[in-house]
């Protein structure tokens, strides 16, 4: 018959490795819990920020179109009072070659391109496809037929 104290020493050296093991896995839980709550307070300044950042008026342009654009932005709408001195320079230069007397009837991607001075290559060519379609979508220039675009010639309409 084994001892009573032998019966407890098994069971408290039981009991002093599961504390052990539960205090080793309530230490990786703290870690894993720093670590969860220094990024939610990330994400929650990050979210201040943008929202500051949208809440602002951005100086001198109060809803206008910024008078210069950089080589990659966005086309905005024609509005009226805005130039294609808004436009980035690449975009200027394709309402120039439209506005061309050759140009009269409309120009295809292709012609535009090589009158950019580009190559002839299908990865150009679809990249000015893609250019003039959307100076069409946004009020610069108008598909008069599927693959033919001419800069536009409707009345300018009004900025909302």
């Amino acid at each position: 018959m084994p001892s009573v104290l032998g019966l407890l020493e098994a069971r408290e050296k039981k009991v002093r490795a599961e504390v052990a093991r539960l205090r080793e896995e309530a230490e990786r839980i703290t870690v894993a819990l720093r670590e969860a709550e220094v990024r939610l307070e990330r994400l929650g300044q990050a979210r201040e920020t943008v929202t500051e950042v949208l809440a602002e008026p951005d100086a001198g342009t109060t809803g206008q179109v910024e008078a210069s654009a950089v080589t990659g932005s966005t086309v905005p709408h024609r509005v009226e009072g805005v130039g294609a001195e808004v436009l980035a320079p690449e975009y200027q230069r394709i309402l120039a070659v439209l506005a061309a007397p050759e140009a009269d009837g409309g120009m295809r991607a292709k012609p535009i391109t090589l009158a950019l001075g580009g190559k002839a290559v299908p990865a150009r060519v679809e990249g000015m496809r893609s250019r003039l379609k959307r100076l069409a979508a946004r009020g610069w220039a108008t598909e008069v037929e599927p693959g033919l675009f001419t800069l536009c010639k409707e009345p300018v309409p009004a900025a909302a």
